[in-house]
């Protein structure tokens, strides 16, 4: 019946992933000349890691995080508890608030994607949500706090653990989904320039060392 199960929630997880694969969403706005959805993850996953929104990088090679962003995102993790990238990328159902590159902004950077690009990409999440029903979901980047964790600042936010309802937990957490918000790894952004919200980062990294080992979840699968 375990199994049984398992493979239904793998055939649903693929068929949402072909909805948003097959999304045009914004084209049809005249937000974006072309859809690249980018996503990655399995049915089993206990954890998912929701970002703002995929770089140039990921439109071309069609998987979360690849940058220099990315990696620096990774050796977050691997501090946090994970054993190596590759252990990260099994575990962790990563996603974004919007699913493709939004093309860059008039200053040079990735551009922030629009109040109606992100309705318009919610119903997709939320399905991500609902699906893989994550314990741990890591918030990186304004827009994902903003999604889960808004009106705060981000020294409020890097360091604690939430629930569902935003509401920071104390000791050891024993509500499911928790909140774990983390900086964007961007090198672009100077938050992390200042030494107290460096610490900051290090108490977040900690207390998700702690909820990794709370949830106990599955190794990697060789």
């Amino acid at each position: 019946m375990v199994g049984t199960h398992s493979s239904a929630r793998t055939a649903t997880l693929s068929r949402l992933h072909r909805d948003i694969l097959a999304c045009t969403r914004c084209v049809d706005a005249g937000y974006l000349p072309r859809a690249a959805p980018v996503l990655s993850g399995f049915a089993d996953n206990r954890i998912m890691l929701i970002g703002q929104a995929p770089g140039m990088v990921e439109e071309t090679r069609r998987l979360p995080f690849q940058g220099r962003s990315g990696k620096t995102l990774m050796r977050w993790l691997v501090r946090a508890g994970f054993s190596s990238e590759a252990d990260v990328r099994r575990r962790v159902y990563m996603t974004s608030v919007t699913k493709c590159f939004p093309g860059k902004g008039p200053g040079g950077g990735d551009r922030r994607p629009s109040r109606r690009e992100v309705d318009l990409c919610r119903p997709h999440l939320d399905r991500q949500l609902a699906l893989i029903r994550p314990h741990v979901i890591l918030l990186v980047g304004g827009l994902a706090h903003e999604r889960f964790l808004p009106g705060r600042p981000l020294d409020q936010l890097v360091g604690r653990i939430f629930d569902a309802k935003g509401h920071p937990l104390l000791g050891t957490p024993t509500t499911r989904p928790l909140l774990v918000p983390l900086p964007h790894p961007s090198g672009a952004s100077r938050w992390l320039n200042d030494s107290a919200n460096v610490k900051l980062l290090d108490r977040a990294l900690r207390r998700l060392r702690s909820v990794l080992a709370v949830i106990d979840a599955p190794m990697a699968v060789t």
